[in-house]
């Protein structure tokens, strides 16, 4: 049985994030750079996976299994490795962006660990296309993906400032991400209802 090449994308991401960490540590000026460039590529494979898989007609059990892993991990990752950085100072706004950085990180995983276990148990009674992946939660992670690669190159890219604007990004997400979870909440609510679940 040969193994697809959506696979291997999303196999390939999941390689890339111990590198991301490993260059995010790096003390070479260079290492910033190839940080976000590398995040991005990653980015690009979760589109490019499922693309893929869809033209090529090689949907299978494991990558179904693998992309939401996959995602998940860049996410959780870059997140944890902003939080553990001092960034810079903001110039639109006057306030600790430690603190910022870590509250959005903080309902991004939140909202994760919430959707995830509803999704788990919405399958569970047979309703898990109630709370399959919406047309907001598609943008969200558009947002968050910008933001988190930018964010990753911790300088100016150019005379963008893209640590910033990445973190403005990543704020939209964080706010898209409680609306999806509102969303998918009360797609589910009637079954939970039903069930008897307090």
């Amino acid at each position: 049985m040969t193994f697809p090449i959506a696979n291997i994308l999303t196999v390939a991401r999941i390689i890339m994030i111990p590198l991301v960490v490993v260059l995010f540590y790096m003390d070479q000026h260079w290492a910033k750079a190839a940080t976000g460039w590398i995040f991005i590529l990653a980015a690009v494979t979760d589109s490019l996976d499922g693309y893929l898989a869809r033209k090529l007609g090689q949907m299978s059990a494991l990558g179904a299994f693998l992309d939401p892993v996959a995602d998940k991990l860049m996410v959780a990752v870059a997140l944890i490795l902003l939080v553990s950085y001092d960034p810079p100072m903001l110039e639109f706004i006057k306030f600790d962006p430690h603190t910022l950085i870590t509250l959005t990180a903080a309902v991004i995983v939140g909202r994760e660990i919430t959707i995830s276990a509803l999704r788990e148990w919405m399958a569970e009674v047979g309703a898990r296309g109630k709370v399959a992946v919406s047309s907001i939660g598609k943008v969200k992670t558009i947002f968050q993906m910008t933001g988190l690669s930018m964010m990753l190159f911790r300088e100016d890219v150019w005379f963008i400032p893209a640590f910033e604007l990445g973190f403005y990004c990543l704020v939209a997400a964080a706010a898209l991400t409680l609306w999806s979870m509102v969303v998918y909440l009360r797609a589910a609510w009637p079954d939970l209802m039903r069930s008897g679940v307090k």
